[in-house]
C-alpha cells in the first residue's frame, strides 16, 4: 500500500502539542492516577487512548511493540485495510511510566532526536490525525449516529426510542453493579427506562435494554457531553439490534409427503430462529419445538415464515431437488417472535447464550447431543468494521465451551448500487454475459467497504455462509420477468445481494457459498449511468421451501433465497456428512467427544471448497491490482468474494473411484506438532495426468476478550517434505498460507500434471504445528479436525486401494 501522506510537523506541534503539553504538565506535578483519571482532559493510564491516524494503521502497531509497557487493544486485527479511510487504533495505558515514555517520544520527536528503534514513531506522529481518550464520539460512533437519525426523523420530543448501552465490562462485578447503578440512574432521571440487563462474564460483556426520549437521543447524536453520553461506565451505545429477514414468493400447495417408517434419531443440529409452523407436513415430524422464551404465543401463524423455511432446508434440502429427509430431529429454540423480529425486551446476545447453555449444560439439559447450531440471523444495524460484535465473541466462547459448530449467515445488502458504463436496462440485457459480469464485479468492488459481512457472521470459531448464485432449478425451464437481468451469465459468484469479507483480523470470510439462488438485478435509476438493486425469489430463480398457509390451503411451499437459506443448506451438508461418518464407521465415530465431531465436520465442510476458476480469473482481471507480482492483493479480492470457494454438497457427502479422502481427529497441547501418515495409493503412479492432494485443518480457539490476541490458538499445516515425489505444487486459485492463517480454518491444495512415482506402501506425512500463543497464558487442548484428499479424474482403484490399507477397515458402501 502506498505510504500515507505526513502532517507537518507545525501542524502536529499545534494540534496534537496541547494533549502532550497538558500531560507533560500533569506528570511534573507528581501526579496519581487518581488525579489523572478525574481530570477530563488528561490521558489517564488504565483507560483507552485513541489514536486516529492517517493511512493504515500498521506502521502504528510496530512502533508501539517496540515501546516496554504498551499495549495494543485486538493487537491481531490491526492489519492493512485500504478500505478504511480513517483507520483507528486504541492503546491501554497501564501505569504513569508508560504515559511518561509516551510523552518522551513525543518531545524527542520534535527534536528530531528519535534514536535506532524508536524511528517508527516518526511514522506514528506524522500520521496523526487526533490523539485523545475514549470519549462521546467513540461511544455513539457515526454508523450508529446515522441509524439513529434515521430512527427519530419525525418522531416526537417525548417519544420513547429503544437502545442498546453496552457498559465498560468490570471483572470484579460489585464494580460492575456500581457502573449498572450509575447509568441506571441516569436514565431514568432523564426520564427514560430500563427494560432488561445481562452480564456475560465469559465474553466481558454487561449491557442494558433501555428507552430514551427523542429529546435524549438528538443530544446524543449531537455529542453533547451531558448526561449518559459523559458517563465513563459506558462503552458504546447503539440502536436495538434488528433482525435479517428473508424474502419469499409465489406461494403454491404444498405436495404430498409420505411418511417414513423408521423412528428418528435424536438432534445434533438445533435451529435458533424463528416460530415454525409446527404442524407443517413437511416439518411437523422432525421439528422439536423448545419454546424458552415463550415466543409462540405471540407469533401469528401466518408471519411464521423464517423458522418454518430454514427448519425445512435443514430437513429437505431445496425441494426444487428432491432428496431424502436427514434421519434425525431438529431441535428448535425460536429467538424470533412475532413478524420474525427480535424481541423487543430482551437483548438478542442474552436469548443466544441462555438458549445453548439450556440445550447443553445443567442437570438436565434439553438437547445434550446437539454439535450443529444454524443461525440463519444476523444484526442488520451492525455491519462488520473490524471490531468485534459481542454476538461473535458469544459464539467463539460457547463453540469452545461446548463443542458446537455455529453456522452463521454472512448477511444480505440489498440496496441499489450504480453500474458505469450502462445508461439503460436494455443495453445491459443486450450486452453478453462477459461483459455484464465485468460492469456488475467493477461496481461491487467499489463499494466493497459498504456491504461488509453482519454481526455475528465474523465468528471466529464459526463457519460463515454466503449466497452463490446457484439453485436447482432446470435453466431450460427459468423464465426471469423482462424487468430483471442475471448479471453473471456464465459463472458462478456470490450472489449481488451477498455481504463480503474479510473477517476478523482480516480473516477468511465468508467461509464458504453454498446455493442462493440464481439471482438477478433490477434497474431502478437511469441517469448517466444505471443504478441496479438485487431481485428477490421467485418460482423461476429460488430455493423451495415450506411455508405458512396461504390463499386458505392448510399447507404451502415458497420459495426463497440469500445467505440465510444457503446457511441451512450448509447445515444440511454438514448433517449429511455426520451420516455418512456414522454409517461408514459406527461406534468409531459417534463415541469421539463431541468437540472433535464438531470440528471434524467444519473441516470435511470447507474442505471440497474451491474457487472456480473462471469467476477467480474474472475478479483477478476486474479488481486486479493488474501487476502480477501483487498476487497476495489480487487473492484479497477474490477471497472477499468466494472466501474458500463455493462447496457441492454432494461432492462433499460422495464417494468415488477415482479419489480417496481421509479424516483425522484430535486435541493439541500447547508448542506442539502431531504428525499424520496419509498412505498414497499406486493407482496414481506412472499416470501423466491431473492429479491433487489437498488438506484442511479445523479447530476452535479459545477467546479472550480484551486481550492483546483474542484468537490465544493458531494452527497450521507445514508444508509436506513428499510432494516432489508426488509431482505437486500449490496453485494460485486458493487463498495464499498468510490469508489462510488468520481464521480457524486452514486449507491447501497441491496439484500437478507430471507422472507420480510411488511405490506399493507409500505414503506422505502430514505435520500439524501448534504455533505459541503470543501474548496469551493459555495452555488448554485444542481439538482439531482434518480432512486430506488425493484425486486423479478418471483413474479407477484408487478410494479401493486406500480402504484396503486402512485400519480399522471402512464399512463396505452399500
Amino acid at each position: 500500500m502506498p505510504r500515507p501522506e505526513p502532517f507537518d510537523v507545525a501542524r502536529q506541534r499545534g494540534t496534537v502539542g496541547p494533549k502532550f503539553a497538558r500531560l507533560a504538565q500533569v506528570l511534573d506535578r507528581g501526579a496519581n492516577p487518581i488525579e489523572l483519571r478525574a481530570d477530563p482532559t488528561a490521558l489517564a493510564p488504565e483507560r483507552l487512548l485513541v489514536f486516529e491516524v492517517r493511512g493504515a494503521v500498521s506502521a502504528f502497531a510496530t512502533a508501539i511493540r517496540r515501546v516496554p509497557g504498551l499495549e495494543l487493544v485486538d493487537e491481531e486485527e490491526l492489519s492493512s485495510d485500504e478500505d478504511d479511510k480513517e483507520p483507528v487504533a486504541y492503546l491501554m495505558m497501564p501505569d504513569i511510566e508508560a504515559l511518561r515514555q509516551l510523552e518522551s517520544l513525543w518531545r524527542r520527536w520534535l527534536r528530531g532526536q528519535l534514536v535506532m528503534g524508536e524511528t517508527p514513531w516518526r511514522d506514528v506522529f506524522q500520521t496523526l490525525r487526533e490523539l485523545r481518550t475514549w470519549g462521546p464520539q467513540d461511544r455513539v460512533q457515526p454508523a450508529d449516529a446515522a441509524q439513529l437519525a434515521d430512527e427519530i426523523e419525525g418522531r416526537g420530543e417525548d417519544e420513547f426510542v429503544r437502545l442498546e448501552i453496552e457498559l465498560i465490562f468490570r471483572a470484579q462485578r460489585a464494580f460492575g453493579v456500581r457502573s449498572e447503578d450509575d447509568v441506571r440512574t441516569d436514565v431514568i432521571r432523564r426520564g427514560g427506562r430500563v427494560i432488561s440487563s445481562a452480564r456475560i462474564d465469559d465474553i466481558a460483556y454487561h449491557a442494558l435494554l433501555v428507552d430514551l426520549t427523542v429529546r435524549s437521543v438528538r443530544e446524543m447524536i449531537e455529542q453533547r457531553v451531558g448526561g449518559i453520553l459523559g458517563l465513563e461506565a459506558v462503552m458504546h451505545i447503539r440502536p436495538q439490534s434488528s433482525a435479517t429477514s428473508i424474502e419469499t414468493a409465489d406461494p403454491e400447495p404444498s405436495a404430498e409427503l409420505v411418511a417414513g417408517a423408521t423412528a428418528l434419531g435424536e438432534p445434533i443440529a438445533a435451529l435458533l430462529d424463528g416460530v415454525p409452523v409446527a404442524a407443517h407436513p413437511l416439518v411437523n415430524r422432525h421439528v422439536v419445538l423448545d419454546d424458552a422464551f415463550d415466543l409462540e404465543r405471540g407469533a401469528l401463524v401466518a408471519n411464521r415464515m423464517h423458522g418454518t423455511a430454514m427448519a425445512s432446508l435443514i430437513i429437505h434440502g431445496d425441494r426444487n431437488r428432491p432428496e431424502a429427509p436427514i434421519p434425525r430431529r431438529v431441535h428448535v429454540v425460536p429467538v424470533l417472535g412475532n413478524q420474525d423480529a427480535f424481541p423487543e425486551d430482551r437483548l438478542i446476545v442474552d436469548l443466544i447464550y441462555l438458549a445453548i447453555v439450556r440445550m447443553r449444560a445443567g442437570d438436565a439439559p434439553t438437547a445434550p447431543n446437539v454439535i450443529l447450531v444454524n443461525l440463519s440471523l444476523g444484526n442488520k444495524r451492525r455491519p462488520f468494521h473490524g471490531q468485534l460484535s459481542a454476538w461473535a465473541r458469544l459464539l467463539d466462547r460457547l463453540a469452545y465451551q461446548f463443542g458446537v459448530l455455529f453456522l452463521v449467515s454472512a448477511g444480505n445488502s440489498s440496496g441499489s448500487f450504480g453500474v458505469p458504463g450502462f445508461i439503460s436496462r436494455a443495453e445491459l440485457e443486450a450486452a453478453n454475459g462477459r461483459a455484464r459480469a465485468v460492469a456488475i464485479v467493477r461496481a461491487l468492488g467499489a463499494i466493497v467497504a459498504d456491504r461488509r459481512l453482519f454481526a455475528p457472521a465474523e465468528t471466529v470459531n464459526g463457519i460463515t455462509v454466503g449466497a452463490c448464485n446457484d439453485d436447482a432449478i432446470d435453466p431450460a425451464a427459468r423464465v426471469a420477468a423482462r424487468v430483471n437481468v442475471d448479471p453473471f451469465p456464465g459463472h458462478r459468484l456470490a450472489n449481488p445481494s451477498s455481504t463480503l469479507g474479510p473477517g476478523f483480523a482480516r480473516s477468511v470470510k465468508p467461509d464458504i457459498l453454498m446455493p442462493g439462488s440464481r439471482e438477478h438485478v433490477m434497474v431502478v435509476r437511469n441517469h448517466d449511468h444505471i443504478d441496479v438493486r438485487p431481485v428477490g425469489p421467485s418460482r423461476f430463480a429460488g430455493l423451495k421451501v415450506a411455508a405458512p398457509p396461504a390463499a386458505g390451503r392448510e399447507s404451502s411451499e415458497t420459495f426463497t433465497c440469500g445467505t440465510s437459506a444457503a446457511t441451512a443448506l450448509a447445515t444440511r451438508t454438514c448433517h449429511r456428512i455426520h451420516d455418512a461418518l456414522e454409517a461408514a464407521y459406527g461406534e468409531l465415530f459417534t463415541s469421539l467427544v463431541q468437540h472433535q465431531r464438531a470440528v471434524l465436520l467444519k473441516a470435511l465442510l470447507v474442505h471440497p471448497a474451491t474457487w472456480p476458476a473462471e469467476s477467480a480469473a474474472l475478479i483477478r482481471e476486474v479488481l486486479g491490482p493488474a501487476d502480477g507480482r501483487q498476487h497476495v492483493r489480487q487473492k484479497d479480492n477474490i477471497r472477499r468474494f468466494l472466501g474458500f470457494g463455493w462447496v457441492d454438497a454432494d461432492e462433499a457427502v460422495a464417494c468415488a473411484e477415482d479419489r480417496a479422502t481421509f479424516w483425522a481427529t484430535g486435541t493439541l497441547h500447547a508448542n506442539r506438532i502431531v504428525n499424520v501418515t496419509v498412505p498414497i495409493p499406486q493407482a496414481i503412479s506412472g499416470q501423466a495426468r491431473l492429479h491433487s492432494l489437498s488438506a484442511t485443518l479445523a479447530w476452535f480457539t479459545p477467546v479472550a476478550p480484551g486481550r492483546k490476541r483474542y484468537r490465544t490458538c493458531r494452527l497450521r499445516i507445514l508444508e509436506p517434505t513428499g510432494l516432489g515425489d508426488l509431482t505437486v505444487g500449490a496453485h494460485s486459485d486458493q487463498p495464499d498460507t498468510n490469508q489462510t492463517n488468520r481464521g480457524t480454518v486452514f486449507t491447501r491444495c497441491w496439484r500437478g500434471d507430471r507422472a507420480p512415482i510411488v511405490g506399493p506402501n507409500h505414503s506422505i506425512v502430514l505435520s500439524i504445528q501448534r504455533d505459541p500463543d503470543q501474548g496469551s497464558a493459555v495452555d488448554d487442548p485444542i481439538p482439531f479436525g482434518l480432512a486430506v484428499t488425493i484425486a486423479m479424474p478418471g483413474v479407477v482403484g484408487i478410494y479401493e486401494q486406500v480402504r484396503q490399507r486402512l485400519q480399522p477397515q471402512v464399512r463396505a458402501s452399500t
